[in-house]
């Protein structure tokens, strides 16, 4: 059954610099840019906002909205009038729903307290900070724009705008596993984000990715990542420190206290629709993904296609169709809830000899996770361990795009009624 999409992600590519880690669809416009009319970079900002008001006049089908993300980039090179035009635009074309869950992502260093207040105003109510480290020298490292003192004033005001109320929730962005950092360094960083009790902490793995500077240290001998043993240690040395602090491991790479899990987040882990609108940005509101050309000459030319020949089929109600049942599984594990794979099978319209036979086939390549306790039984769900399982989670996924590669045409096909 496919649910209309009630989320919608907003990309804002600007960014003062590239940082070496990054391969996002980013346009670095220097430390000095801003949204601000004169600023550097401020007609760039405009013209491509103009761009992403004209997509989100093209949605045809609309519903309100229970979550929206603005994300990046850094979203807060945006003035907050500029935030509250898009919102207001997104208001008056889906309507938003009683409670919506707002949020924002920005950056230390790029924005101060009377900033924050008036983002508040435009209607932001969850901020997604993308600190990263706590230490000077592993921002420099990471060629990361701010430094640690940028960061903990951040800290502090977030801090205190959640405690009056006014900010309903906030996430920090912490990398574990960096080149050359022991347990001991990386205790220090957890130290630093529990002394300010944030509510929601995103633990990101560094990987080194085509194209960035990272890639060209590695290709040179001068970057030297963790080994496995060491990461693995780190990896879980996490886990049990927040679960002690009180944080729950609701995804992979997402920790929250109680009541301060990601709405929008588990909108992409549950299978759920969600709109994408901009530079780079992947919808998928029907049930198909969707990923617009990431630099702004193809996005333009995308969109101007879109408004002479009609909208991409993908983002038509037209052309539902269910998630693949292998990607629903894999969205599904991340989850701490993990899946409930009769259940799942049932939907996709196996009979009961199908789902004997191939459930049969998945269990035998997981047998290893079984016996190892990466994988549980909680009744009839079936989730990864934590920390164990969720640390080794790539393997699990691996097998289970295998066993669906290997599977009959009609297997893979969708056999069960559409529901809207």
């Amino acid at each position: 059954m496919i649910t209309p999409p009630r989320s919608a992600y907003l990309h804002i590519p600007f960014c003062h610099r590239r940082c070496f880690y990054c391969d996002f669809a980013v346009v670095p416009l220097g430390d000095k840019a801003s949204g601000d009319n004169g600023r550097p970079g401020s007609s760039s900002i405009n013209s491509y906002l103009e761009l992403l008001h004209r997509e989100i006049e093209l949605i045809e089908q609309v519903t309100p909205l229970s979550t929206i993300y603005i994300g990046g980039g850094t979203p807060s090179l945006l003035t907050p009038a500029q935030v509250s035009h898009l919102l207001d635009h997104l208001r008056k074309k889906f309507g938003f729903q009683f409670g919506s869950e707002i949020t924002m992502e920005i950056d230390p260093a790029s924005f101060d307290k009377g900033d924050l207040e008036l983002y508040l105003n435009a209607g932001i109510n969850r901020v997604s900070l993308g600190g990263q480290s706590f230490q000077d020298e592993t921002l420099e490292e990471l060629g990361r724009r701010h430094r640690s003192f940028d960061l903990i004033e951040a800290c502090k005001l977030l801090d205190e705008a959640f405690k009056e109320r006014a900010l309903l929730s906030w996430s920090l962005d912490l990398i574990q596993n960096l080149p050359s950092k022991n347990i001991s360094a990386w205790e220090k960083e957890l130290a630093m984000a529990l002394e300010f009790s944030i509510p929601h902490i995103s633990i990101y793995d560094i990987s080194v990715e085509a194209g960035t500077v990272f890639a060209w240290r590695e290709r040179r001998g001068e970057l030297v990542l963790l080994n496995e043993d060491s990461a693995f240690e780190i990896s879980n040395f996490t886990s049990a420190i927040l679960n002690k602090a009180g944080y729950g491991r609701y995804e992979i790479s997402n920790y929250a206290l109680p009541g301060h899990a990601s709405r929008h987040n588990r909108v992409y882990w549950s299978g759920s629709g969600w709109w994408g609108f901009g530079q780079g940005a992947t919808s998928s509101p029907w049930g198909q993904r969707f990923s617009r050309p990431r630099t702004r000459e193809g996005y333009q030319s995308w969109l101007e296609e879109q408004e002479r020949n009609g909208i991409e089929e993908s983002l038509l109600v037209t052309n539902a169709k269910p998630m693949d049942l292998d990607e629903q599984l894999i969205v599904g594990l991340r989850r701490r809830e993990g899946i409930d794979l009769e259940l799942l099978v049932k939907l996709w319209g196996w009979n009961q000899e199908q789902s004997d036979k191939y459930l049969n086939a998945l269990n035998e390549r997981m047998k290893d996770f079984w016996e190892n306790g990466f994988l549980k039984h909680y009744g009839k769900r079936v989730a990864l361990t934590d920390p164990c399982g969720m640390e080794i989670s790539n393997r699990v996924f691996v097998e289970v795009i295998l066993w669906w590669e290997s599977l009959p045409h009609d297997a893979v096909s969708l056999s069960s009624p559409l529901e809207l």
